[in-house]
């Protein structure tokens, strides 16, 4: 990442913190008190090195004194301290919390092509693993620069006030620590943005794998998936270790100068109480103070460091936040409500790539009531034309009319109620039997469940569960391929959309089982517009119209028995199906 960029992304990041200004305000005074304390206590130590003058010359009552002095700092340091970590732990959580947040309503908000050109798992990665990487920087921050930085001004407060000579000596080496600091920094964070991007990779190969277990054993890639983990993993191990021994020798470094700080302190510290200019008390004391300034840089190098992996993350998070959402809804959207069902495209175009036209100049009118069947071969726009009529996807050209209305002027909201859609690809979610059917309708009564699940043939199953519609699937764990999409269906049959989308709805379902909801399906469509993309063509001989599919337009059109008896591309396609 550049140098604005990064500065871009760490304002950003600053002005999402400006919200929690009243507990920042707190942490910092408590930071401070904290700070106050442990600054106190060499003040302390010192007098009651005074204290004791010579053997046998013991000041007992003013070391008393002095040692519950230190034991009041040491508990006020304690608490001070506890509240300043719990309030920056909470305010880091409130932030990472509401940046989860927005992460998530953008991928809500997000045109579908967004989704469809990345893989899931490293969306995932930037919501979950980035997110929490950056929480880990910022607590650091928080933590150590507030601690780290007032100790620092305190410290060379106190010292000034003792000697000026001492103070010098400290100030004119520390820079050579904070130079080093920087210098690693600066080549460090490239290596962290290389780990975090690697590690979204691993995500995405390792959901891969666990979500395509089945297929990847049914043709034997476990071995090649497993060579492409282990390449992965090691370009990971690579990276990580290279981060992170780049970002470690950051530490020694700055002890090395600091080490040097101290033995400068204590020298010059030395001569100054041999010549008598400081006591031996007060000699203490600045060594003690030498410790704690030095030990700030320390830490706060570690916090640079550390940062450098929380801004990379933070980059990722931010780039998704600001990837281009799907187009506004006009503030004068129409609300479809009471649907009639009359569809129209009108010289429809459109490509998922500019430079491969998929459909072109597609034209259709659909009456209210009608049931059209898509078919053709694979790829030939028919989950494409669903994609455009749910509006998933704008069309380039041309329109698409909703009982006369562009559904470009419809809210999303509406027009999407509007359709049932039953998909080839079920969902299952981890809840109830109950809740997952009524996931369109979640406030049915248990009647109305019932009912929709007997039309479509998924009470008998429910019945033989542990707990019938009580029963917690665990993303249909247990359930078969084909029970899972009788659960869709009862979804559907819920809801009673007034225009109903069948996507291979019953490509799962054994024959049987088909022609047990057939029935159901006739009375689910009756007066409601339906489209039926179907590859078995015995599921769609009733259809009111049947488009056959080539390269994004259509080839053909007409009843089941017309388009038999043209003896075209559906005799064809019919006739290898029920004749080969």
């Amino acid at each position: 990442m550049k140098k604005t960029n990064r500065q871009q992304t760490l304002h950003r990041g600053l002005r999402r913190i400006r919200r929690f200004r009243a507990p920042l305000a707190a942490a910092l005074v408590l930071a401070a008190l904290s700070v106050a304390a442990s600054l106190y206590i060499p003040v302390l130590t010192g007098q009651a090195v005074d204290a004791i003058v010579a053997a046998g010359a013991v000041n007992f009552a003013a070391l008393k004194n002095v040692l519950l002095l230190i034991a009041a700092a040491a508990v006020v340091g304690a608490i001070t301290q506890w509240g300043m970590s719990s309030l920056c732990t909470s305010i880091t959580a409130d932030v990472i919390r509401d940046l989860r947040d927005d992460a998530f309503r953008k991928l809500e908000r997000l045109p579908l092509k967004t989704l469809d050109n990345r893989p899931y798992g490293k969306v995932v990665s930037r919501v979950i693993s980035d997110a929490e990487r950056l929480s880990d920087g910022l607590l650091l921050g928080f933590t150590e620069l507030f601690s780290g930085i007032l100790t620092i001004v305190g410290t060379l407060c106190f010292m000034l006030s003792q000697s000026v000579t001492i103070t010098l000596v400290v100030v004119l080496l520390t820079p050579v620590s904070l130079v080093v600091a920087a210098f690693i920094a600066r080549r460090t964070h490239g290596m962290f943005a290389l780990q975090a991007q690697t590690r979204a990779e691993q995500t995405a190969l390792v959901d891969e794998a666990v979500t395509h277990t089945k297929l990847s054993q049914a043709f034997c890639r476990e071995d090649a998936l497993t060579e492409k983990f282990d390449e992965v993993n090691a370009r990971l191990r690579k990276h990580s270790l290279r981060a992170i021994f780049y970002s470690s020798i950051t530490n020694p470094a700055t002890r090395f100068v600091n080490a040097l700080v101290y033995a400068g302190v204590g020298v010059t510290g030395a001569l100054s109480a041999i010549s008598g200019r400081i006591s031996v008390g007060t000699l203490s004391c600045f060594l003690s103070y030498a410790r704690q300034y030095t030990k700030p840089f320390n830490d706060i190098s570690g916090v640079v460091a550390e940062m450098q992996g929380a801004l990379a993350c933070a980059e990722r998070l931010f780039e998704l936040l600001d990837e281009e959402e799907q187009p506004a809804e006009p503030k004068d959207a129409v609300v479809l409500s009471n649907a009639q069902g009359a569809i129209e495209l009108d010289n429809v175009s459109f490509s998922y790539v500019p430079e491969r036209p998929l459909i072109e100049g597609f034209s259709l009118s659909v009456k209210p009531g009608q049931h059209i069947a898509l078919v053709g071969p694979t790829g030939c726009g028919k989950t494409t034309l669903i994609n455009l009529l749910m509006r998933f996807y704008d069309v380039d050209q041309g329109a698409i009319r909703v009982d006369s209305h562009d559904i470009r002027a419809l809210t999303r909201r509406s027009l999407r109620r509007s359709y049932g859609m039953v998909l080839q690809d079920t969902w299952i979610r981890d809840a109830t039997v109950r809740e997952n059917i009524a996931i369109g309708k979640p406030d049915a009564t248990d009647e109305e469940i019932i009912v929709a699940a007997k039309e479509a043939g998924a009470h008998g199953f429910i019945r033989r569960l542990p707990q019938e519609y009580d029963t917690v699937l665990k993303s249909g764990g247990g359930l078969s391929q084909g029970q899972k999409q009788l659960l869709c269906i009862a979804r559907v049959m819920l809801c009673l959309p007034p225009m109903l989308i069948l996507d291979e709805a019953t490509s799962s379902i054994d024959t049987r089982t088909e022609e047990k909801i057939s029935q159901a399906f006739d009375t689910l469509t009756k007066g409601k517009t339906s489209f039926i993309v179907a590859h078995r063509l015995s599921t769609i001989r009733n259809a009111d119209l049947i488009l056959v599919m080539r390269d994004g337009h259509i080839v053909e059109t007409g009843t089941h028995e017309e388009l038999l008896q043209r003896k075209g591309v559906y005799s064809k396609l019919y006739n290898a199906q029920f004749e080969g």
